[in-house]
Formats: structure tokens, C-alpha cells, sequence
């Protein structure tokens, strides 16, 4: 089996302004110096930037939180992959459990997305994940099957290993609820199921876990054998309980 270098990735959301994301780098940076996974930082549009200035010279990366499909055209408050890859930025999320709650995203745009970022030589972050419905309705494979093939539909399986995939339960997030170790793995592995079905290089495909990951919690999530990282949420908004995740990974 290949092995997979552990990738942490800090979603800021609507948060940071530039001041404070360059603060928070400026921080970040000499506590991770050693590590050996990869680390991304997942900026607002408005923060990428100085995110990405203040990173050169680091094996840290940069990712935007979305971006459409096309390059060009007349959809306002959008963002292109040329402006992204423009910034050097290197990274984009895509299909957030918030995209597609909030603003409707479908899986028929994300599948475009995840071509159009391959093709501009962007990293996906893949985000799948089922609603507390699903899951109480023992939905969840059949969820993340239907979302996996959807969003992957327009690529080969070759360009499989060039995506991140994050599964976040949303049903875990806000909920009072916790997904287990175990459930995190099971549905992790399931997914690496689905994406060897699939006929590309599975093994390959870093898998990340993206529920309510925290400092005390970390170590044991990803010391399991199909996570090999965190999409990582309110914890990624201080530095040094990021700067402990990310050393939690090795």
C-alpha cells in the first residue's frame, strides 16, 4: 500500500480579516516548522493573498474555500481558477456541506468544478457527508456513494489520486452529537471502497475527516488506517490548537 502523507487543512470560513490572517500565520509557521505533513490554509477570498505571501519559502500551501466552473463570464460575486491560480494559490475546496446547504450547490456543478481544478492544476478538496436524516435512516453509504460518483463524474480514474476527498457527518456538526473513532473510520474506508470501485488508484487518495476535529481528539483520529487527515473547522482559527493538530498527525 502506498503510503499517504498526512494533509491537515484549516477551513477559516467567513472569518479573518487580512490583519488577523496574517497574524495568525506569522504564528502558526515557527510552531509547525518540523512537521512533515502537508499542511493547506484555507482562506477567504480576501486573505489569500497575504496568506500566500507570508507563507513562501514554507512547505505550507494555500487553498480558496470555492470557486466556479468557468473562467470567465457574467456571474457576479464569483471567483475564477485563472484568478486563483493567478494568486498562487494551490488548492480549492469544494461541495462544503454550507455550499450546498446555504447556497444550493449541486452535485452537476461540482462535478464541472472538480474538472476545472484538475485541468488548472488545482487541488480539490473534495467535501461528502450526510445529513442527521440519513444517517438516522441508515442512508449513509448510499449518500456518499450517490455524491462520490456524481461529483467525480467528470474525471478519469486515473485523476482519482489527484483529489482530496473530506468527509464531514453533518449530522455531528452543531448537533450535540459526536461521530466515534470507529464510525469515522468505517465511513472513511467505505469511501475508499467506493473510490477503488471506481477503477482509479485508491490507496493514493488521501481521505480526510472534517467532524469537530480538536487537539484532544486528533491523535487518535488519525492514527486510523483510511484517515489521513482533518479538514480542520473552529479549532483551525487559533493557531496553537491548529499548530497541535498538525503535530498531532506526525
Amino acid at each position: 500500500m502506498p503510503e499517504r502523507t498526512p494533509y491537515i487543512a484549516a477551513n477559516w470560513k467567513m472569518h479573518k480579516t487580512v490583519a488577523e490572517a496574517a497574524e495568525f500565520v506569522d504564528a502558526l509557521l515557527p510552531r509547525i516548522a518540523a512537521t512533515q505533513s502537508d499542511v493547506v490554509l484555507c482562506a477567504p477570498f480576501t486573505a489569500l493573498t497575504a496568506v500566500v505571501e507570508r507563507r513562501y519559502g514554507t512547505a505550507v500551501k494555500v487553498a480558496a474555500q470555492n470557486m466556479h466552473e468557468e473562467d470567465s463570464g457574467a456571474f457576479t460575486g464569483e471567483v475564477s481558477a485563472p484568478m486563483l491560480v493567478e494568486l498562487d494559490v494551490e488548492a480549492v475546496i469544494l461541495g462544503h456541506s454550507e455550499r450546498r446547504q446555504y447556497f444550493n450547490e449541486t452535485d452537476e456543478a461540482l462535478a464541472r468544478k472538480v474538472a476545472k481544478a484538475l485541468t488548472a492544476d488545482l487541488e480539490p478538496i473534495l467535501c461528502v457527508g450526510e445529513s442527521e436524516e440519513a444517517r438516522d435512516a441508515g442512508e449513509t453509504e448510499e449518500v456518499l456513494e450517490r455524491q462520490l460518483q456524481a461529483d467525480l463524474s467528470g474525471i478519469e480514474p486515473g485523476q482519482i489520486e489527484n483529489v482530496v476527498i473530506a468527509y464531514e457527518p453533518i449530522w455531528a456538526i452543531g448537533t450535540g452529537r459526536t461521530a466515534t473513532p470507529e464510525q469515522a473510520e468505517e465511513t472513511c474506508a467505505f469511501i475508499r471502497d467506493v473510490l477503488r470501485a471506481r477503477g482509479g488508484a485508491a490507496d493514493r487518495v488521501r481521505i480526510l475527516y472534517g467532524g469537530s476535529v480538536k487537539p484532544a481528539n486528533a491523535a487518535e483520529l488519525l492514527s486510523l488506517p483510511d484517515i489521513d487527515g482533518a479538514l480542520v473547522g473552529g479549532a483551525s482559527l487559533d493557531a496553537e490548537d491548529f499548530a497541535a493538530i498538525v503535530e498531532a498527525a506526525g
